[in-house]
């Protein structure tokens, strides 16, 4: 949720990132009108409490007959407390509503527009070029019998999979070497659960307008997770932190949910584009004074596991109409993909500022012994999508694939990954 302060006091800044991002900016005069109805309704409602108070001191000083007639009047002033609450907390669920469809106020120099608005910061390597006709990741995987699609079809529908041997091994080889890279760094990790309440997905602002792409069980009315973002988010929830010492960082290992509502046609073949899918995710406490920097080291952190694959790619800053709802600024990394010979996202990571802070009420004590919310910041570190560049990038004429050495040790030390006969 936004900082009410600015929506109040430079309400232009929030106009300014509605529009930047292609959002509304009719919802920001709307909210400031809907907060002024909340103050004016709760105004009413404590003077008539207060009244209410002072008369019943009257009536219970008052005798006889004078005492009767002050009772008559009690009646009628109590319905009129009752209603002007009512009033107040309608107005109050009003003024939710609309503030919490304003977006995260951008970061300024975040590039306006939509998914083709991001600019490039920079690029690291060469595109691979190859003396054979190059395979994708899915032929690569079934020639190492890696890979199970028409099985993981038969058993759950479209966009499921089996990963199988190499191929299960090199997920969990990816997992882990990210796993180790992240505790080097500082991270606790976390195994988190993957079914979450209401109130935290709604918190981390994932039943916004992408709502569609969540999978939501009604009988026992939870969400399953498309990240470990959501968990991690809500584990603090409703806590004071202690960031005077530093960011607390954690690293969250799960299995992914998501619908891929509205996807059809996209990403079909392979394991690009999933409905279930395995993920290592930062995820960060900070003061918000830091939030930029941790920001940045996030991004450092995750180039070195690209650097460390041998990976070719490329950072971008995302242009904020292509921001989640509570991201502040978004900077991906995308890697080459032989096949489609295009850079496809391997890594996002989000400074949200305090956004999901103010939802969950996580906070911190500052130096005048006051509260106030934390920054959260996330951001990928291995996903199961990185095994579909690693194979292409690293294929060989003879359908093998070469092993970078900074992985062999997640491979038992393999060096090269091997056909199978008749796979």
């Amino acid at each position: 949720m936004i900082d009410l302060q600015l929506l109040r006091d430079h309400p232009d800044v929030i106009r300014r990132s509605q529009a930047a991002r292609g959002a509304s900016v009719e919802a920001v005069d709307e909210a400031i009108a809907a907060d002024a109805a909340k103050r004016a309704a709760l105004t009413e409602f404590e003077n008539l409490r207060a009244e209410q108070n002072a008369f019943s001191k009257k009536v219970g000083q008052a005798q006889g007959d004078e005492k009767k007639a002050l009772l008559a009047e009690v009646a009628e002033l109590s319905q009129r407390v009752k209603d002007a609450q009512a009033a107040a907390n309608d107005a109050d669920e009003a003024f939710t509503k609309i503030v919490r469809s304003i977006e995260n106020v951008i970061i300024e120099g975040v590039p306006s527009g939509g998914e083709e608005g991001f600019v490039t910061l920079r690029e690291h390597g060469t595109a691979p070029t190859y003396d054979f006709e190059v395979r994708d990741h899915v032929e690569i995987a079934e020639g190492l019998d890696a890979i199970d699609l028409v099985r993981g079809a038969k058993v759950s529908g479209s966009r499921f999979y089996f990963l199988k041997g190499i191929g299960a091994r090199l997920e969990l080889g990816l997992m882990n070497m990210g796993l180790d890279k992240a505790l080097g760094y500082g991270f606790t990790p976390l195994i988190t659960p993957t079914l979450v309440r209401p109130e935290v997905m709604q918190g981390t602002g994932f039943l916004g307008e992408h709502a569609d792409e969540v999978y939501y069980l009604p009988a026992d009315d939870l969400y399953l997770t498309g990240t470990s973002e959501v968990a991690l988010a809500g584990y603090h929830a409703d806590e004071i932190l202690d960031v005077s010492n530093g960011p607390i960082r954690y690293a969250g290992w799960s299995s992914c949910y998501r619908r891929e509502a509205g996807s059809a046609g996209k990403d079909t073949r392979g394991i690009i584009r999933v409905h279930q899918f395995n993920k290592l995710e930062m995820f960060v406490y900070a003061h918000p004074d830091e939030a930029e920097a941790e920001h940045d080291k996030l991004v450092a952190w995750q180039e070195e596991m690209m650097q460390a694959l041998d990976l070719t790619y490329r950072v971008i800053d995302v242009a904020a109409g292509d921001l989640g709802s509570s991201a502040a600024r978004k900077f991906d990394i995308e890697a080459w993909l032989p096949s489609q010979s295009a850079y496809r996202e391997l890594t996002s990571t989000s400074n949200c500022t305090t956004f999901q802070a103010r939802r969950l009420d996580t906070r911190y004590r500052t130096e005048s012994g006051k509260t106030s919310p934390v920054a959260t910041l996330n951001g990928t570190l291995a996903t199961t999508r990185w095994i579909a560049v690693f194979l292409e990038t690293h294929q060989r004429a003879d359908g093998s694939v070469f092993v970078p050495p900074a992985l062999r040790p997640y491979l038992g030390g393999l060096e090269v990954l091997v056909p199978v006969a008749g796979a």
